[in-house]
């Protein structure tokens, strides 16, 4: 079973269904066209597989991981987590994944502590403190653990937001941009404990700017563009395939000249 499986998804802002609604809006705004941020996209992530999502801003990362997590619902297609339908069994879905988004989002009433055992609160666990406490200690927050979040530098905020993806211990982790911005000893530490939790069986989707480390952690690599795969491929093969010395020269000339051959799935 596929821990991560996504066939023909699509997701298109702006459109109506009904025909007499699209009508309506394109009397109103003739000009206005709607914007198709996925297209068509089909791949699956295998379990305990550490897997990459690239591409360039705007080219649909956000969105995907958007419908994987249920914050968004597609034009078309399907997509699973543990296989569990997104849609149709969310509550399992949603057990399954944790995410870390790019975004710094915080409640700035609760010390950071709290705002685990109310994370866990959520999907129903009670006297989770020894997790917790692991977390806190593999992330360098346990001196931090009684602070209050508004009290916390931007780095600190992020390595709670990751905290906060994996108090429920899900199978799936999905990374969004997890080191934009801070410190070495942060992204050091936060991937040493996310390779040992890859290693111990969790499964790891990642999505970063930063291609040194989607090179160094990631066994296989999806490249977006404009909302399609253009490339799917192990690491290795990706750059073989290009004569790229290193991911970054793999992916500048993928995003600029695309693949002769057709794109694995």
């Amino acid at each position: 079973m596929s821990a991560v499986q996504v066939q023909h998804l699509s997701k298109i802002y702006n459109s109506v269904r009904n025909a007499g609604w699209r009508r309506f809006l394109s009397s109103r705004d003739p000009s206005r066209e709607p914007f198709r941020a996925l297209d068509n996209v089909s791949f699956s992530v295998q379990e305990g597989e550490f897997f990459g999502l690239l591409g360039p801003n705007g080219a649909g990362k956000t969105t995907l991981i958007s419908l994987l997590a249920g914050l968004s619902h597609p034009t078309a297609g399907t997509a699973s987590i543990c296989g569990y339908d997104v849609a149709t069994q969310y509550k399992q879905a949603r057990r399954s994944l944790g995410v870390v988004p790019q975004e710094l989002v915080y409640d700035p009433f609760f010390t950071v502590r709290e705002t685990l055992r109310l994370q866990s609160g959520y999907f129903g666990i009670h006297r989770n403190d020894d997790w917790i406490d692991e977390i806190l200690h593999n992330l360098g927050l346990t001196e931090k653990a009684d602070a209050n979040m508004r009290a916390l530098s931007g780095g600190m905020k992020r390595r709670v937001l990751v905290a906060q993806a994996l108090v429920h211990r899900p199978p799936v982790i999905i990374l969004d941009e997890p080191t934009a911005g801070v410190d070495v000893d942060l992204r050091r530490s936060l991937w040493d404990f996310i390779v040992r939790l890859n290693k111990s069986g969790h499964t790891i989707m990642l999505t970063t700017h930063y291609l040194e480390e989607a090179e160094a952690l990631c066994n296989r690599i999806a490249l977006l563009k404009r909302g399609q795969i253009v490339a799917l491929d192990t690491t290795q093969a990706l750059m073989a395939r290009v004569g790229g010395r290193d991911l970054e020269e793999a992916f500048v000339h993928i995003m600029h000249n695309g693949l002769q051959e057709s794109v694995a799935s």
